[in-house]
């Protein structure tokens, strides 16, 4: 993707966002039948963060993953949650109150594919549902492996295509015909939610990504299809020398 197509896709994405940063909490749950609260807990077991651990959650939108590492790393810990809509990070401020993770939790207007942050800076960096959404898969990577200390952890969760051809027919079905309707009926416009379908067209299958992880330099790749592979987790590793 060239650096003027880049552009279109980033700022599309972002126009996309803040359309629906009010509803996206609601949505997103009424869209996936709930599971990605599911399927973030599973994430979070696999993480196995530790009290006083820094995290950066990139593409924190509402922040809810950040709020829930938060909660696991503690006062000890610190979380830094980026996104590039203030509208989804106006959404996700109050939450820190509410959960009471304010104290030690911070959230940043920025780019996932030039974070600003120094190489060895956290022990785990998170990406929720937002790495399809990215200019540039690979380079998104790569700036989070060189955040994340040696021996620390690069983390994607995100739709995925399942492998069984019967399944994934009628998930496309789903996903692509009827999903748009439902986002259209609660939110009154189409392009935000035809937007979410059509993001998942060209983003690679979870064999692929597991390859682009290590491509980005990390290694020991972790791959977990979720729900009959609608979704899939992978956990990758910066070596440690």
């Amino acid at each position: 993707m060239g650096q003027g197509e880049s552009r279109v896709k980033s700022d599309f994405v972002h126009d996309v966002f803040a359309q629906i940063a009010g509803r996206y909490d609601v949505m997103n749950s009424v869209l996936s039948f709930n599971q990605h609260k599911i399927w973030r807990r599973f994430a979070m077991r696999k993480m196995r963060l530790k009290t006083g651990e820094h995290c950066l959650d990139v593409g924190t939108g509402t922040g809810d993953w950040a709020i829930a590492m938060a909660q696991t790393v503690g006062a000890r810990g610190q979380v830094t949650g980026i996104d590039f809509c203030q509208e989804m990070l106006d959404v996700a401020e109050p939450k820190l109150n509410r959960f009471h993770v304010a104290g030690f939790t911070n959230l940043l207007l920025g780019n996932a594919m030039a974070l600003p942050f120094e190489d060895h800076s956290f022990d785990v960096a998170t990406i929720g549902f937002a790495l399809r959404n990215v200019p540039d898969v690979a380079q998104v990577l790569k700036e989070m492996t060189r955040v994340v200390k040696p021996g620390g952890k690069v983390v994607s969760l995100e739709l995925s295509k399942p492998d069984f051809g019967p399944f994934r027919a009628l998930y496309y079905f789903y996903f692509y015909r009827i999903l748009p309707l439902i986002g259209r009926a609660a939110v009154g416009k189409d392009e935000p939610y035809r937007w979410l379908p059509e993001s998942l067209r060209t983003f690679p299958d979870r064999h692929k990504l597991a390859r682009m992880f290590e491509e980005a330099g990390l290694e020991r790749v972790e791959d977990y299809p979720l729900t009959f592979g609608i979704c899939a987790l992978h956990i990758g590793y910066k070596p440690k020398a």
